[in-house]
């Protein structure tokens, strides 16, 4: 190249870093270094902070309205939307994110779709909870459906530019607009809640199928490794704020008669749980081990709907102890006690399932920190059937993470280097 010519390109390069002009979405490289999350991807995740909020919230009210397995159903129904739609994203970026004016106006376009499906949650639930004839999913579905349509025209731009990829492309593009046909008839067709909640699997389906078929039989995307753990990291930091939230509006109804200690127990306990599972997160290396593994990649992506929804549950139910102690719930003291419990036995469950799948390992000192866990999950609520006060009830449960905390960084921390190791073989 000559010396005019090498002066063009480095003009060009300049050029693209500071405007963000029409790129090719030919693909990220999947080993490019220092690859870190975008600004743009963090302002598309506050918007999911408002979708997990208002579901965390409904949730909330529907437990401590004593509305508990519709509560629940219609829970795990938004949680799985909210988060499906913020995985396929954070998997194409990972993948194809060219930053230029197309790609922003197009994320744009689906952050709206995420307020509104956030609108529609509260009337979702109220159909649910209240024992309403049809599901009242409407607005969720077209919230759904115009972040499904922009992520349709994303993977169509990659298609055109990545013809090696095509058909991985392709894949993903038919999938999703088969599910959006299914969802749209499910939202138009007033049908019995039970009927359309047994419905959902159809288009459930077809949406985890797809990325399935895209990734292991069509030539996959060039994700990046890294980049993902870093991303679902942040996600878990974002959902771990609901468990702040509930342990603030607990605060809020304990301080209407001045501050004392019990205030100070309580802030304790939420804070410390919130913080044992930030611990127990963050300690297991995901970007090393997909990096090396990257065929291990679904078990992680897809388990992250249970963890995140445990974590925002935990939340809601520190939520649902503010109305106790503010003496706006039906629900007894175990009873508010198990809205706490039962989620963090749900994170602890996905945690150690994730992580041996994500690994394809089993260590015995596993058993034994299950094992501890569980006696500590049992006590909170053997100490509110004694009518013991909420806030010591959820200082002995914020206990539990911390089992896993210390262990690791005792013993657990070998079976890590082990596995770290292992991936040189």
């Amino acid at each position: 190249m000559s010396e005019h010519h090498a002066e063009q390109a480095e003009e060009r390069d300049t050029e693209s870093a500071v405007r963000h002009r029409t790129r090719r979405m030919s693909g990220r490289d999947p080993h490019e270094s220092g690859r870190a999350s975008t600004p743009l991807e963090l302002l598309f995740d506050l918007t999911f902070v408002v979708a997990f909020g208002t579901a965390a919230n409904e949730l909330a009210h529907a437990l401590s309205a004593d509305h508990i397995g519709s509560g629940i159903a219609a829970f795990a129904f938004a949680t799985f939307g909210i988060t499906w739609a913020w995985i396929n994203f954070t998997w194409f970026a990972s993948a194809y994110d060219t930053d230029d004016w197309i790609y922003r106006v197009t994320t744009m376009v689906q952050m709206v779709g995420v307020l509104i499906f956030a609108l529609g949650i509260k009337p979702m639930f109220e159909s649910v909870t209240k024992h309403g004839e049809t599901l009242d999913n409407d607005v969720i579905v077209w919230g759904y459906v115009v972040m499904r349509v922009a992520m349709i025209f994303q993977w169509l731009r990659a298609g055109r530019h990545d013809p090696d990829r095509r058909q991985a492309c392709r894949t993903y593009v038919v999938s999703i607009a088969i599910a959006q046909v299914l969802w749209c008839i499910l939202a138009l067709v007033d049908l019995p809640v039970g009927t359309t909640f047994a419905l959902i699997i159809v288009p459930f389906l077809v949406e985890i199928g797809g990325p399935a078929l895209a990734e292991r039989a069509r030539g996959g995307t060039p994700w990046h490794a890294h980049h993902i753990a870093e991303r679902y990291g942040l996600m878990v930091i974002i959902t771990l704020g609901e468990g702040m939230i509930g342990t603030m509006a607990a605060i809020n109804a304990l301080a209407q008669d001045g501050l004392d200690w019990e205030i100070g127990l309580f802030t304790f306990a939420g804070t410390a749980l919130t913080f044992g599972i930030w611990w127990c997160y963050f300690s297991i290396p995901t970007g090393e081990i997909l990096h090396a593994r990257r065929e291990r990649s679904f078990g992680f992506g897809y388990g992250a709907i249970g963890l995140f929804g445990a974590i925002v549950a935990i939340g809601a139910g520190l939520h649902v102890g503010a109305y106790y102690l503010d003496h706006h719930s039906k629900l007894g003291l175990t009873a508010t006690v198990l809205t706490v419990v039962v989620p963090v036995a749900l994170f602890i469950a996905v945690f150690y399932a994730g992580y041996s799948l994500l690994s394809r390992s089993f260590d015995a000192f596993h058993v034994v920190l299950l094992a501890v866990t569980v006696v500590v999950l049992v006590v909170p609520v053997l100490m509110a059937r004694s009518e013991v006060d909420l806030s010591w009830c959820l200082l002995v449960l914020a206990l539990a993470p911390w089992v896993t905390v210390v262990g690791y960084e005792t013993v657990g921390y070998r079976h890590n280097v082990a596995v770290l190791e292992s991936l040189t073989d």
